[in-house]
């Protein structure tokens, strides 16, 4: 039940752990967050660095759909570069399609759609598999214990991006090292800004090489298809993107579902059960991880009114994606890792125009990394203790080691 429009949810102190997760699961500050209601206000580090008195937090199921879905009530452009014509971006939010609204939105998502049909995540299959197949002789030449992230985990979602995108593999290396620099928030902010100016020379370097002569890449497919409709800048900006959206998100994936199916070991032969039941796990790992636990805060346009609220124009709304996927109004059992459940539309990959472009391909990549894995390595299982396996400060939960015996 949510309250009535004219009460005013209670505002809360923000939790100190709400953002965190413990092993597989949220924190146990999300749950009572949670126990307020599936809308609340909280004031704290989230709304001081947005500018606010407050934040609103949704980790309802419904209400959590309802915003993401929202596009003509809720923004996701950060308020600094709304301008009165609705077109001024900040350089550095040029062609990042996660900040745009329609028109800009829909023009540059229907440049990226094409290259993540059935038929083109196909044709990707087989270096996939090859990559995997390459990180796992790694893994297996370095003996047991070994560290199944750094190994494994972090370099099949990176260097399958790069595939992807069609940077050269003599590069690949340096350019992976790049992004896993600037993604660490434990780094000071000088230090990233560095890597961040590397990174997008290079990027520059990349894309006026493809204007010359574009390959059969991501890049140069956009580059010869829509070169006249898409400027430099914008090229930058999807690349960021979709680097910034895949690549630790993958690597997150991996490592924490190879922690939950250790932990739940019953679960591991339903992988090999045909595609139909691998393709389940994987959408019940999804599911049950959400390793982005939060995307880009909302920004109300206009008062609106979600679950009895009035939410005005002008104030933020943070959207749990973890605890909205760990609702019993989605799915019985919800803190249960359960992939013969009956399927679900969790928001995992987001809902609305904002869904994850390339969800199909990392549901591909997952499953493949995950047969791969246990097919190698049947005997797979934890070198120490899950509460001793520690977590990076990154954009999207990932752990930052995944000590591993055969």
């Amino acid at each position: 039940m949510g309250h009535g429009i004219e009460q005013v949810a209670p505002l809360l102190e923000e939790p100190a752990n709400f953002q965190l997760r413990t092993n597989c699961d949220p924190h146990t500050d999300n749950f009572a967050l949670r126990a307020h209601g599936p809308l609340v206000r909280i004031a704290g580090d989230s709304s001081a660095q947005l500018g606010r008195d407050f934040v609103w937090q949704a980790h309802g199921y419904d209400v959590v759909r309802r915003i993401l879905g929202d596009h003509e009530n809720f923004t996701t452009r950060p308020q600094f570069t709304q301008a009165k014509s609705g077109a001024h971006v900040e350089a550095q939010f040029v062609g990042q399609i996660s900040t745009y609204d329609p028109p800009e939105h829909t023009r540059l998502r229907k440049m990226l759609t094409p290259e993540f049909t059935v038929r083109r995540i196909r044709r990707m299959e087989p270096a996939i598999q090859s990559l995997v197949d390459d990180r796992l002789d790694m893994l297996e030449a370095e003996g047991s214990p070994a560290d199944l992230q750094g190994l494994f985990a972090d370099p099949v979602g990176a260097h399958a991006l790069c595939e992807l995108l069609g940077i050269p593999r003599d590069d690949q290396r340096e350019f992976v090292r790049r992004i896993r620099r600037n993604a660490d928030l434990s780094r000071g902010l000088k230090a990233r800004a560095a890597d961040s100016a590397a990174f997008n020379r290079y990027l520059d370097n990349l894309i006026a090489r493809q204007r010359a002569d574009p390959d059969d890449g991501l890049l140069g497919t956009i580059v010869r298809e829509h070169g006249g409709n898409v400027t430099d800048e914008e090229l930058r900006g999807l690349c960021t993107a979709l680097i910034l959206g895949g690549v630790e998100t993958v690597a997150g994936m991996i490592g924490f579902g190879v922690l939950a199916l250790l932990q739940h070991p019953g679960q591991i032969p339903l992988l090999f059960e045909g595609p139909e039941k691998a393709d389940r796990v994987v959408n019940e790992l999804v599911r049950y991880l959400s390793p982005v636990q939060a995307p880009n805060p909302r920004l109300a346009i206009k008062d609106v009114v979600v679950d009895g609220q009035l939410i005005k124009a002008g104030d933020y709304v943070l959207c749990s994606v973890l605890m909205a996927n760990r609702d019993e109004a989605l799915t019985p059992d919800p803190n249960v890792f359960d992939a013969n459940r009956t399927a679900v539309s969790d928001v995992g990959f987001g809902h609305g125009i904002h869904y994850c472009v390339g969800a199909a391909l990392a549901r591909s990549m997952l499953r493949t990394a995950y047969q791969t894995l246990w097919r190698r390595f049947p005997g797979l299982r934890l070198a120490v203790p899950v509460e001793e396996v520690k977590y990076r400060s990154a954009f999207v939960d990932c752990p930052d080691q995944v000590p591993v015996t055969w």
